[in-house]
Order: structure tokens, then C-alpha cells, then sequence
């Protein structure tokens, strides 16, 4: 079955790796390492579209990121979202935070992103997929 991505995720965050369900994608702001899990299901807006069988894989996967952001970033703390007002295709983002970033203890959201210069990006890019498998 062929998936779409929204537009918008093509517009700000680059293709790393596809797992079982999701589709993983860095989000084009340097300030945070910030990951976006899409499910690969076509209109899709809420986890309870999905069947129970994708929610559980859907969870799996999101712990799986999300330890491997820990192991990668050394971080005490994770933003685990879903959100949807922009883009309603059903997405998660999973956010390393950091008691030093530039909007703690606030949301990712009050400042405004910087995107990877192309050094910086291709690393980033490296990193996770490498680890991600």
C-alpha cells in the first residue's frame, strides 16, 4: 500500500528510516534533537483510527525511539506528543530535553527553530540511522 506523507513534514524534517508501522523523520530545528514518528496509514488522524494491533506496534515503537534518544543524547528527560493541530496526520514527536536548552522548562514550541546547516544535518542523519534499525 502506497503512504503519503504530508506535506508539511516534507517541507521541515528529512527521511531517516521506515520501522514495521512508522516512518521516522528528524525535524529541521538544530535547537532540539527532535524525531517525528508517522505512522504508514493513509488518513490517519488519531491513534484510535489505527487498529489494535498498529496501536500496540505504534507504542512499541515510540519506547524504542525513545531509548534510543536517551542512549544517544544522555538526556534525563523526553517530550513524548501528539499533537495535530497544524498537521492532522497522525504523528508523534519525541523531543530530547535538556534543563540548559533555550526554552526550558517551556515547550519546544515558544522559540523559534533553527534549521541544520548541511554539516550538521548529515551527522544527525548518521547517528539515527545507525542506531535505528
Amino acid at each position: 500500500m502506497y503512504f503519503k506523507v504530508n506535506k508539511k513534514f516534507l517541507e521541515s524534517s528529512y527521511h531517516i528510516i521506515d520501522l514495521k508501522l512508522c516512518s521516522i523523520r528528524l525535524h529541521d530545528n538544530s535547537k532540539f534533537p527532535w524525531l517525528i514518528l508517522i505512522p504508514k496509514r493513509n488518513k490517519i488522524t488519531d491513534m484510535s483510527d489505527l487498529n489494535s494491533k498498529d496501536q500496540i506496534l505504534l507504542i512499541k515503537e515510540i519506547v524504542y525511539v525513545s531509548k534510543i534518544m536517551r542512549k544517544i543524547f544522555k538526556t534525563p528527560k523526553l517530550n513524548v506528543e501528539k499533537i495535530g493541530n497544524i498537521v492532522p496526520q497522525l504523528h508523534i514527536h519525541i523531543i530530547a530535553r535538556y534543563k540548559k536548552d533555550s526554552s526550558w522548562p517551556l515547550s519546544v514550541w515558544v522559540v523559534k527553530g533553527k534549521n541544520y546547516t548541511k554539516e550538521a544535518l548529515t551527522i544527525m542523519i548518521r547517528k539515527f540511522s545507525k542506531a535505528i534499525k
